[in-house]
């Protein structure tokens, strides 16, 4: 090993100790262990550029065990990223860019949000189908635009959590041979010893995934690490796990190899010690060497030079096939064809109607050829969720042309590859399950909506409207789960043509990720001519019908349940009560309106207000008023046919018109 490599990851590991140290909280063991892995990345195996962290042609880089994050800051910053020494002095600082892990979108080079366990491994997953999805379409002879690899460096941790479980049995599956993940086996959790809980055989359990494995005994064996990385690119059938035994918090004399490096600052008196150790001056903090600093960035400038090769690639390719590179050009910068939307079915009246899950997968079907990278599947469900292209294959290992994707009953996994997927510019996923499953999913959701990028969830078989599979598959506090969590939009649209505005909505929706909530019964399609347009589905909440005069009651409803209150706004006509009705498919698209609108839809005037859904009632009160009810479900379902249970719970026109009525007299 040079001597400058040493001095450059002995600077790495004060670094972390120092801002570990400073902020008083972190975790300084994992990056002290992990610098000499971080430097063969770094400094010799990841094609990166730091003056333009979002080159399409980069590999990717994710550290799922993101608690890690001094050491990809350090990294970050050493090869010239747009990354300051004071910004590592103020780590997990208020407004920080360097979070206590690793955000997506608050600094440059950070490939994805990590933190909780597991999901990075699996947004990898994503990334790499993303990857070879491009390399299919728009790679061709001798310009081979795409062929970017997917780096992560993954912890015991990530390793024990089911979901890396889940997506390591797809990718091996699949055969993605562009992961090479490498596996910090330190032997060290929080608690103490990983022997605690957790004495598998890694290597075997993933050679049984169907991925190729090699072990690097010392993680200071410089030699033996960049071996195994190129012995990991050379196999391009099969993703690669390296697993590296690493000693956390080396260099610190009383603390290596022990939980009390891991999550805890190594303190004052130890971080002078661990200085002493490297040959640096325990009374100096934060110091980089010139010669350190100087070699790494000169390894971070030479990717500038394979920019400069990839664009030139890229020229070449645009006069080849200009109507490839265009299309690639517009669906990498977020936008689609124009015109796509005039492809967004109509439907016609109907009183037998259409589930919404079934008019859903006619919308995909309809729209899918105009947008090239919609691309999805779902968690075993495709029969039943209505999520199939019907005119395109299934992406296997044998075809990374194909637009259907197989998760199998894997939910979580699921969403957390969905994720990587959306990081790839052009690619607009989605994934389906039934909305009681959404409870598998939630961590991907919730990092998708952190990071606002945007797949999109769909869930079917949304309330005890469902029927006979009872109690364990009819959700009732998934809606407001849903509601609850910020920058994500949810929409329940309320018959055929309001799904296909609600696709409109989602594939518009730039912000952050969007679930559409689909029944699996039938339900009416309204008639147009009697009803307003579906594309107030923008708006989140519209007048469907209206009354002559000042409404006396306001009634509000999604999904399956506006045909109740349209029914009751005809029986309340009856005894000259005039009701005015509000599909009310999306509170997020709605609060994004302005107050005239509001005040149109929802006059102040008007204090009488019912809601009705079927699902919990938590957050309906925000827009009853005090003088208003809720008509939702606020226990478990039951197991018999559809419309049983909805009478049962009172979802009925003639228990909405009891509601009414009754408000109407306090």
């Amino acid at each position: 090993m040079e001597q400058i490599e040493q001095s450059g990851i002995n600077t790495v590991r004060v670094l972390a100790a120092d801002a570990v140290q400073k902020a008083n909280s972190g975790h300084p063991g994992t990056p002290m262990g992990l610098a000499p892995l971080g430097h063969v990345l770094w400094a010799k195996e990841m094609n990166y550029n730091p003056r333009n962290p979002e080159w399409p042609n980069r590999d990717r880089f994710i550290l799922s065990c993101g608690h890690a994050c001094m050491l990809q800051y350090a990294f970050l910053f050493l090869t010239g990223y747009d990354l300051t020494l004071n910004d590592i002095k103020n780590f997990r600082q208020l407004h920080s860019r360097t979070a206590g892990h690793p955000e997506y979108g608050l600094l440059p080079g950070i490939e994805v949000t990590t933190g909780p366990l597991g999901q990075g491994f699996a947004n990898g997953v994503g990334m790499a189908i993303g990857q070879q999805m491009l390399a299919k379409r728009y790679n061709k002879p001798g310009l081979k635009l795409f062929d970017y690899k997917i780096f992560a460096i993954c912890s015991d941790g990530d390793l024990m959590e089911g979901v890396s479980s889940e997506a390591a049995s797809v990718a091996g599956h699949l055969k993605l041979g562009n992961i090479i993940y490498l596996y910090d086996d330190n032997k060290i959790t929080i608690e103490g010893s990983t022997s605690l809980a957790f004495d598998e055989d890694v290597s075997s359990r993933f050679r049984a995934y169907g991925w190729h494995v090699q072990s690097v005994d010392d993680a200071n064996d410089l030699a033996s690490l960049a071996i195994a990385v190129e012995n990991a690119k050379k196999e391009t059938s099969r993703p690669s796990l390296i697993r590296v035994r690493s000693h956390i918090g080396f260099g610190s004399p009383n603390k290596v190899d022990s939980a009390k490096a891991h999550g805890s600052p190594l303190g004052e008196d130890e971080v002078k010690l661990v200085k002493k150790n490297f040959g640096f001056d325990p009374d100096k903090s934060f110091v980089v060497p010139d010669d350190v600093l100087k070699f790494y960035r000169e390894k971070g400038k030479a990717g500038i030079k394979k920019e400069e090769e990839w664009n030139e690639l890229f020229k070449r390719y645009k006069e080849k096939y200009p109507a490839e590179a265009a299309e690639y050009e517009l669906l990498s910068s977020g936008k689609f064809a124009d015109g796509w939307e005039k492809y967004l079915p109509s439907f016609e009246a109907d009183l037998k109607g259409m589930a919404t899950r079934k008019a859903s997968g006619k919308v995909l079907n309809s729209i899918s050829k105009y947008l090239p990278l919609l691309v999805g599947g779902s968690a075993d469900l495709a029969p039943s969720t209505d999520t199939n292209l019907n005119e395109y294959e299934s992406f296997t290992s044998e075809n990374h042309g194909g637009r259907n994707l197989h998760f199998g009953i894997r939910e979580h996994g699921m969403g957390a590859i969905l994720n990587g997927m959306a990081l790839t510019k052009g690619i607009t996923p989605y994934g389906a399950t039934f909305l009681v499953f959404y409870d598998y999913m939630r961590p991907p959701v919730r990092l998708a909506a952190i990071m606002k990028i945007r797949p999109v969830f769909i869930y079917t078989h949304d309330s005890i409207g469902l029927g006979e599979d009872g109690t364990t598959h009819q959700p009732i506090e998934q809606l407001a789960g849903l509601r609850s969590v910020p920058n994500l939009v949810t929409i329940r649209p309320a018959d055929a043509n309001e799904v296909s505005q609600a696709w409109k909505a989602a594939l518009l929706h730039k912000d952050g990720p969007v679930a559409l909530i689909l029944t699996r019964q039938n339900v009416p399609v309204f008639d147009r001519s009697k009803v307003e347009s579906a594309e107030g589905v923008q708006k989140g909440a519209y007048v469907l019908s209206d009354c002559k005069g000042t409404p006396d009651i306001i009634l509000m409803a999604t999904g399956s349940e506006v045909q109740l209150i349209l029914g009751a706004q005809e029986k309340l006509k009856e005894e000259n009560i005039n009701a005015r009705v509000v599909s009310f498919p999306s509170w997020e698209l709605f609060e994004a309106q302005n107050d005239k609108y509001k005040e149109s839809v929802f006059p102040k005037s008007v204090r009488k207000r019912l809601a009705v859904e079927a699902g919990s009632s938590m957050g309906w009160h925000r827009y009853t008023t005090d003088d208003g009810d809720v008509l939702g479900i606020d226990k478990f379902g039951e197991s018999a046919p559809g419309n049983e249970v909805m009478a049962e719970y009172g979802f009925t026109v003639e228990n909405v018109v009891k509601r009414a009525k009754r408000l109407i007299d306090k």
